[in-house]
């Protein structure tokens, strides 16, 4: 199985690497989106909707949900200066897992979400702010990691700029050029499959997350965090073997 996802998390790249790890982060985020919206009645990927929910409780006088909307912010921020510090120190180090560290973080999160649920669930007034900003830094830890690996090609934790460079490429797709047109308009039909994709795997995760928190619970994490340490797990062997010869 491991030759199958060698080069998934290596810092030796191809295109067709980060899309498969841009599909596969694409869902996990989908699901750890929708199903923690379940959990805890709060979407924690999407920064527009934050800032702008912070913006109507502090008008509306509602200050406790505006600093938790703030903590999210911050918390978001927290995660992407965390992959870039632990990249960056990886790839200063040479270590071939340097784009693992911050996913073997992110599953280990996961897992503690996940296994602790019951906990959250029962003391939900204490635990509740902490799991939303919890979830907030995962997805800043996730969402830095494709960024920095695609140099800001691939996005996974939210898909308005998706849809939105879906939207541009097929308005050049049904574009008429006139035959005397020197440059034509034409679609970029590779990025167009690549943001659809990348759609396509968020809403399947989605549906994923959702329908595993409405039937089995918070353990629905667990799964999604073995499938990120699956992918990390080989180039992080490779140094620890490199470092024991």
């Amino acid at each position: 199985m491991f030759p199958l996802i060698r080069g998934w998390t290596d810092v030796r790249r191809s295109p067709a690497a980060n899309l498969r790890l841009g599909l596969v982060l694409s869902f996990v985020a989908g699901a750890t989106n929708a199903g923690g919206f379940l959990a805890v009645g709060s979407y924690t990927s999407h920064m527009t909707g934050i800032v702008s929910s912070v913006a109507d409780d502090l008008v509306l006088g509602h200050f406790t949900l505006a600093l938790v909307g703030i903590a999210c912010l911050l918390t978001f921020v927290a995660g992407a200066m965390c992959t870039a510090i632990m990249v960056n120190w990886g790839l200063r180090q040479q270590l071939r897992s340097s784009y693992s560290l911050p996913l073997l973080l992110e599953s280990f999160a996961l897992l503690v979400f996940g296994l602790f649920g019951a906990a959250i669930a029962a003391w939900s007034q204490v635990f509740l702010p902490l799991t939303v900003v919890l979830l907030s830094f995962i997805m800043g830890l996730q969402n830095a990691v494709i960024t920095k690996i695609s140099k800001a090609e691939i996005r996974t934790t939210h898909v308005t700029g998706l849809v939105t460079d879906i939207g541009i490429e097929l308005g050049k797709w049904v574009y008429l050029n006139r035959l005397e047109t020197p440059i034509p308009v034409l679609a970029n039909r590779e990025r167009l499959k690549i943001h659809t994709g990348l759609v396509t795997g968020f809403l399947v995760g989605g549906l994923t997350g959702a329908l595993g928190f409405k039937y089995l619970g918070y353990v629905t994490t667990v799964p999604l965090a073995g499938l990120l340490w699956l992918l990390s797990l080989r180039p992080l062997l490779d140094d620890l073997r490199q470092r024991a010869t």
